[in-house]
């Protein structure tokens, strides 16, 4: 008896007016308990061009599905919208322009805009701080912005179908990430900064164009799964020695972090905080340096789970700096240890 009395309050939380060609949603006919009671409206598969500001009138609502119509902008009214965990809004026509100005005060966890316009990510969505699954895919974006770090509970990013040129090292420092997807767009390197998402389990980056992949990839312990079909990964050895000349920023910040000059946020601009904080350490054992912008890169194939020659970027801190991978860099009889990768620590590798 009491499971269908939960069943039947379960249904009672749930308003469903998907698939009915509604142009517009009129909430004056349903009762104040009954919105009041509701935790789920799904209006999705509908006409609609905007969201009507009745939805505001549902205080209560955690989940709200609006996606498949022909939304052009979210009203204020969401944003009254307090206990609204899930919002899906994909295959729409919303841009950058379409959020409110306060939509970055809502306590989502939960957010989907995949299939829409949107050329750039809305910093309205760097302030979700509870978001824990943030979905843009198939849109027009272009790049990812550094505010992205903002997003720090975030656990899935979906940024897969979009024209995306590079991969912004702030994205490192969320803690949380499990699922990075960045599929079909037009990538062409992968920061080492990366090596940094300790929590990393599928990484996709397919259909791309990526010719190598940086080393500190290997950091991932957790990585199960990488997928890099369809990218124009190098079929033979090459070694590029690529330096520019640090600038005197990066040079105060070497000198700052290889001494290891004590400083604390209040000492310096945030910015420059968050600078140091991005030093990576040059791989060679024989040197404690660090780097940040200005390195030296050195492609290394590295035998990957006993079945592919994998081309992997390493970077050095400088050009006197030599490889810690061998003594002779024109070698492919590279030691065991430092270049390969036993089949256990990656389940999945999709390279074609």
């Amino acid at each position: 008896m009491e499971s269908h009395e939960g069943a039947a309050a379960a249904r009672d939380c749930v308003l469903d007016f998907s698939r009915l060609s509604l142009n517009t949603f009129n909430a004056d006919n349903i009762s104040g308990d009954r919105k009041s009671d509701t935790r789920q409206l799904f209006l999705n598969y509908n006409r609609l061009s905007s969201l009507p500001s009745s939805v505001s009138l549902f205080y209560n609502l955690e989940i709200l599905d609006i996606s498949n119509n022909g939304l052009t902008d979210l009203c204020e009214g969401i944003t009254r919208l307090t206990k609204l965990k899930t919002l899906l809004a994909k295959n729409n026509r919303l841009d950058e322009f379409s959020l409110p100005k306060d939509f970055g005060s809502l306590q989502l966890e939960v957010l989907n805009f995949s299939g829409n316009r949107f050329e750039e990510i809305p910093l309205q969505c760097t302030k979700l701080m509870r978001l824990q699954s943030l979905s843009i895919g198939g849109n027009r974006l272009k790049s990812i912005p550094a505010e992205i770090e903002y997003l720090t509970s975030l656990e899935m990013l979906y940024l897969g179908g979009n024209l995306i040129s590079d991969i912004p090292p702030e994205l490192a420092h969320l803690p949380y990430l499990t699922y990075l997807v960045l599929c079909d767009n037009r990538i062409q390197s992968v920061p080492p900064q990366l090596a940094r998402l300790h929590s990393l389990r599928s990484l996709s980056l397919h259909n791309n164009l990526l010719t190598y992949l940086p080393r500190e990839i290997l950091s991932l312990v957790h990585l199960e799964e990488l997928s890099l079909r369809g990218n124009p990964l190098v079929v033979r050895f090459v070694k590029e020695m690529i330096y520019d000349p640090p600038s005197l920023l990066e040079l105060a910040g070497r000198t700052i972090k290889s001494r290891n000059i004590p400083y604390c946020p209040y000492d310096m601009p945030y910015n420059l905080v968050r600078y140091l904080d991005l030093a990576s350490k040059c791989p060679n054992p024989k040197c404690a340096g660090v780097y940040f912008d200005s390195c030296v890169r050195q492609i290394k194939f590295i035998d990957f789970c006993g079945k592919y020659r994998l081309p992997l970027m390493h970077y050095l801190c400088s050009p006197e700096c030599t490889s810690p991978c061998s003594s002779n860099p024109q070698s492919d009889a590279e030691s065991e240890e430092e270049n390969s990768v036993p089949a256990d620590r990656l389940q999945r590798v999709l390279l074609g």
